[in-house]
């Protein structure tokens, strides 16, 4: 599901380019679930957004489904996030406008894949389904991240990047919401690679891996 072979990345800064990945390789099969880890800076999240197509890296290569993003326009990376990939971040990133049944739809009505009955069970699964005319700033911080990982799966996709999707949980709801995502993500058969800090939730994940200097590194 997710080919990376020998990415780097760098950023400019007036004492010139600062390296953040350095020959980054990994693979991803459908349905296996990744967890990354890193201290704060290491280019966890860099290598997350340049899988996402929302960045572009120096060189190397990424491939989703198959579908190289390298030499992609902005609508071609538009349409692979629209296609094939669940963003689910920290910051649950909800559109206030909307309710929750029109949050949980939007994505997969983008990629023109709505399924009531696929929305229906999600919001079930996730505890929703009481709460779906409500609006973003009538739900506790859970609930929106909830709704956010429904929104995420709602078009079926082969896969779910997801930056520290528990960071803004206490400890025992986000445990509540990464076992239902688990649970979701196993189910719809996706695959799964997750941003955390935390060695506890990655030990929860198939695999985890370990970002230093740029580099990655199965985790001691």
């Amino acid at each position: 599901m997710l080919t990376i072979r020998d990415v780097a990345k760098s950023y400019a800064s007036a004492e010139g380019p600062v390296p953040v990945l350095t020959g980054i390789s990994l693979d991803l099969a459908a349905g296996e679930s990744l967890a990354l880890t890193g201290d704060s800076g290491s280019g966890k999240s860099t290598l997350l957004h340049l899988v996402a197509g929302l960045d572009h890296a120096d060189s190397g290569q990424i491939r989703v489904a198959g579908q190289a993003l390298a030499g992609l326009d902005d609508a071609g990376l538009a349409r692979v996030r629209r296609e094939r990939i669940g963003l689910v971040f920290q910051q649950f990133n909800l559109i206030p406008s909307l309710d929750v049944a029109a949050n949980l739809a939007f994505q997969a009505r983008l990629a023109g894949r709505h399924d009531r009955d696929w929305s229906r069970a999600l919001a079930e699964a996730l505890g929703l389904a009481p709460l779906l005319r409500r609006y973003p700033e009538q739900l506790s911080g859970g609930q929106q991240q909830r709704v956010a990982i429904g929104r995420a799966l709602a078009a079926r996709p082969g896969l779910i990047l997801a930056d520290e999707p528990t960071g803004n949980l206490d400890e025992a709801t986000g445990d509540a919401v990464l076992t239902l995502m688990l649970d979701l993500v196993t189910k719809s058969g996706a695959s799964l690679l997750m941003v955390t800090h935390s060695a506890r939730l990655a030990a929860r994940l198939d695999r985890r891996l370990h970002l230093r200097a740029g580099q990655l590194a199965v985790p001691e």
